[in-house]
């Protein structure tokens, strides 16, 4: 009998031990703090890897498309006339034109990334259609020069994807320093390119 009154007491001391631990827990201010903060901390972190996981995406997209254009129009076109004519020793391979071509795909697509991804295209809608323009005009010029050897057309289509070039760098350059910085390259190509156009017209 004295055994069973022992249980009937421990179990009930159990009892409002656990009671008071849970009246404690729902009204002591700083544990329902602690757990707000811990699932806040939680849905910051979901949201912020969910975040990476679309910037991630967009970038991907907004790379690979110039890039792949760039790669169709090196595998479509035809480069009999620039391979045949009599170059002077500056001129570049045409495997290295090919190369930095792609190389410049990449740099502006990453560029327009930067812009877009803090609402540049929204605030200079300019931009993109700069961004556009340069990039269609410079996938004609290898048709146009490389395989057509329209020298004279290359050579505007060139001046053209320079000038828009020029505007994507002031524009991209005000938005985001690192954007505007990563076209210098590219800009620097291009004027590279136009000098060895105006070249080929007197070869």
């Amino acid at each position: 009998m004295a055994s069973q009154n022992n249980n009937l007491d421990t179990t009930n001391t159990a009892s409002m031990a656990s009671q008071t631990l849970k009246h404690r827990s729902r009204d002591d201010p700083n544990i329902t703090t602690t757990t707000r903060n811990n699932k806040s901390t939680k849905n910051r972190r979901e949201n912020n890897m969910a975040m990476a996981k679309r910037g991630l995406r967009s970038l991907a997209i907004t790379v690979s498309i110039p890039l792949s254009l760039t790669l169709l129009t090196i595998y479509l076109t035809s480069t009999h006339s620039y391979v045949m004519v009599s170059k002077p020793s500056w001129f570049p391979p045409l495997w290295a034109i090919h190369i930095t071509s792609l190389a410049s795909s990449f740099l502006l697509g990453l560029s327009a990334w930067l812009v877009w991804a803090v609402g540049g295209f929204h605030q200079h809608p300019t931009a993109l259609s700069l961004y556009l323009a340069q990039l269609g005009l410079s996938l004609v010029w290898d048709p146009i020069v490389l395989g057509s050897g329209a020298s004279w057309v290359g050579l505007a289509v060139c001046l053209a994807t320079f000038g828009a070039l020029v505007g994507c760098f002031r524009i991209c350059k005000e938005v985001n320093p690192t954007a505007g910085d990563i076209i210098a390259p590219c800009l620097a190509w291009t004027a590279f390119l136009a000098i060895v156009n105006f070249t080929l017209i007197f070869l």
